[in-house]
């Protein structure tokens, strides 16, 4: 739509249907007695006129790949968002009118849901506006690579708490940086907050924060149709900066009390029914213009009005997708790769063609590996939190190169200092389709991490993490770098269930170097959840093999197999995973060479593998009745589910220390001389009961 051409007719359905957003908002909230009607009835206006005059989408193909994109930060304006995707025809009525119930497609806070149009899972505030500078860099990448007709644009919605969140600054530096011009972001500005107006706890000025990250700004009346407009013109033909529309909107819009008083820019309509919070839910209704005995009517002219909105953006992305088409035909080959980018299919590689060398940190095994996804994984976006020449991500970036303003031909993030940052952009760019993507720190900062990491395994996005540095072996840099308790906290995902009923997480510790390039096959296998590799910063020594090491590796794949065996029923079994397991084989050696004991050692690179494998499998390889004897590097939590009830773990329960790692390795006890001295204890006490 033009000014130019907008009629008062025109202008005053647009406030109806921003007024019926309003009510429906209202009502779906408090229908469910619980909810947030506040905010979602202030930011009506921008979505209604975003969705109706500029979001560039298929009504009959939701997943288009080249739609433009709606990422909400503020999840708990899911009334907001619901009512809208129910003028477009996403939603139902009934949908409405179960928000907040058990089995409703309409959850407290929104949860990815694309054939409906909602395109992401958010409520912890802050992630939901990164996740779209991910999406922004990969339509760049896209274009790049395949034209300007892929090209659409990534609009973000954040509000107070997500711009006060840690993470705004990682996002909006990166998207500044970057000059990602394709991302336009509303900020409704409504200066109330759960608990407290917004000036109670800060007095910073917004507009000159996101300036200064290299972004442009406009401050508008966020609830006047005519300013949004402009602005929202204004950003889509902004060529060299991401957008910042700060809109100064009104909390509870159009909310009065029995008496016909307003009950506007109220904090206690933020986080409850309006009735709770002490306006009148039947005078709100009659005064935005809706039927208090129905308040889930849709007024006739707004109905009509969607419908010729949803008739022109189908024909709208019909003509694209001819343009598609006649691209596809002149570019068959071009086509053919694209079509293999979005098929969220795992890459066919040959991984025997990777030659590691001998004895060396699965952190440089990685290397190998990625240098060799470099050159073969075309779609592969790789990001590290300034530590690539450290978690050795260097090995993909040594054979692509960085991403920079206006450059995205290579495929490589310098994310900066920023882990939570670099992983909610790790989202977005699976969330928008298209690309693999990896990202690498340490792995004691993958507590950074975290928040990002559970919405991963809840929106199941295969995204890869490579974390490094996976013990207290790091050494000199003492406890705040050496993880101990970090790997039980992921491993628990393992043992989650998603939605669909897999295991939330896949986390592969390997134990060597061709375990690594086996872990990495895994990951990329994995196209339904997150994988996490945990991956030494010291050498190790490969495990023994009887031919080749790298078909044996293949083992890992069941997520636990024997790396040792002896002739005949094993007197102990002893398990790890990583560089434990070499240390159990020189342990096993020396209780074979000194005790005469039959020995079996198990590689165990992520229990909720092993425990999907068939029972006969399981108990093949981890008999039940024999003696089990775990080493971790970790919390001994981790490896109690190996060992059983009857077993036994060698772990830690305390912080590292500031030393030589082969000096914590004796001072810890992680010695073949300690593990014979704990497998003979352990087998005195397990034989006599």
């Amino acid at each position: 739509m033009q000014d130019s051409v907008i009629t008062e007719k025109d202008l005053q359905v647009v406030e109806r249907a921003a007024d019926n957003i309003r009510i429906l908002s209202a009502a779906m909230v408090e229908k469910a007695k619980s909810g947030h009607p506040g905010g979602a009835m202030g930011g009506a206006d921008f979505i209604n006129i975003l969705f109706t005059e500029f979001l560039k989408f298929d009504p009959k193909d939701p997943k288009w790949a080249f739609r433009d994109r709606f990422f909400l930060d503020p999840g708990h304006m899911s009334p907001m968002l619901y009512s809208q995707l129910f003028l477009t025809g996403n939603y139902s009525i009934e949908d409405l009118k179960n928000f907040r119930q058990w089995g409703s497609p309409t959850p407290g806070h929104p949860e990815i849901d694309q054939a409906r149009g909602v395109e992401n899972t958010s409520g912890p505030l802050g992630q939901g506006h990164t996740f779209a500078v991910g999406a922004a860099i990969v339509e760049r990448f896209l274009a790049e690579r395949f034209g300007e007709w892929t090209a659409h644009k990534t609009y973000a919605f954040i509000s107070d708490g997500g711009i006060q969140e840690e993470i705004s600054q990682g996002a909006g530096r990166i998207a500044g940086f970057l000059g990602l011009s394709n991302l336009v972001m509303f900020y409704d500005s409504n200066d109330i907050q759960l608990s407290t107006e917004t000036d109670e706890v800060t007095t910073e000025d917004t507009a000159k924060k996101y300036e200064a990250w290299g972004w442009k700004t406009i401050t508008i009346n966020g609830n006047d149709q005519h300013e949004i407009r402009a602005a929202l013109k204004e950003a889509i033909a902004e060529t060299e900066k991401p957008t910042l529309i700060i809109g100064k909107t009104t909390m509870g819009k159009g909310a009065i009390t029995e008496s016909g008083e307003s009950f506007e820019r109220k904090v206690s309509t933020h986080g409850q029914p309006l009735s709770k919070a002490g306006a009148s839910i039947p005078e709100t209704i009659k005064n935005l213009g809706g039927d208090v005995e129905d308040p889930f009517k849709v007024f006739e002219d707004v109905a009509s009005y969607y419908e010729t909105v949803l008739a022109e953006k189908a024909k709208a992305a019909a003509q694209r997708k001819e343009e598609q088409a006649q691209w596809e035909k002149e570019n068959p080959a071009l086509a053919a790769k694209l079509t293999k980018f979005f098929s969220g299919e795992a890459p066919e590689l040959d991984y025997s063609q990777i030659e590691q060398k001998a004895g060396i940190a699965t952190r440089a095994a990685s290397a190998t590996v990625l240098g060799f996804f470099a050159e073969n994984v075309e779609n592969m976006i790789v990001t590290s939190a300034d530590l690539c020449n450290s978690d050795k991500t260097d090995g993909f970036l040594k054979k692509s190169k960085a991403f920079a303003k206006g450059d995205f031909s290579g495929a490589f993030l310098q994310s900066g200092v920023s882990e939570l940052t670099m992983a909610a952009i790790c989202n977005g760019m699976a969330l928008h389709g298209g690309v693999i993507p990896v990202c690498g720190t340490f792995f004691a900062f993958s507590d950074y991490m975290k928040p990002a990491i559970r919405l991963a395994a809840l929106m199941e996005l295969p995204v890869k993490y490579i974390w490094t540095h996976d013990a207290f072996r790091v050494g000199e840099d003492g406890p705040t770098h050496q993880p101990v308790e970090q790997e039980a906290q992921i491993r628990l995902l393992e043992h989650l269930k998603n939605h669909s009923g897999q295991n939330s997480f896949l986390a592969l510790r390997p134990a060597d170097a061709q375990e690594t390039t086996i872990a990495w096959k895994m990951a990329l296998d994995n196209v339904k959840t997150p994988t996490g590799l945990i991956l030494s910063r010291q050498n190790i020594n490969d495990l023994p093999a009887s031919a080749s090491r790298f078909e044996e590796a293949k083992g890992a794949e069941k997520g636990a197999y024997i790396v040792q065996d002896t002739e005949g029923q094993a007197d102990i079994i002893l398990v790890a995973n990583g560089s434990e397991v070499a240390t159990l084989i020189d342990g096993a050696q020396k209780l074979t060479e000194e005790k005469g004991l039959k020995v079996r050692v198990v590689s165990a690179i992520s229990e909720g593998l092993f425990r999907a494998q068939s029972r006969e499998y399981q108990e093949q390889v981890l008999p039940g009745n024999l003696p089990i004897l775990g080493l971790t590097a970790g919390l001994p939590v981790t490896l109690q589910g190996l060992v059983g009830p009857f077993g036994k773990v060698i772990g830690l329960d305390h912080f590292g220390y500031s030393a030589p790692y082969t000096v914590l390795d004796e001072k810890f006890g992680y010695t073949k001389e300690n593990v014979f001295n704990q497998a003979i204890a352990y087998l005195d006490a397990f034989n006599s009961k």
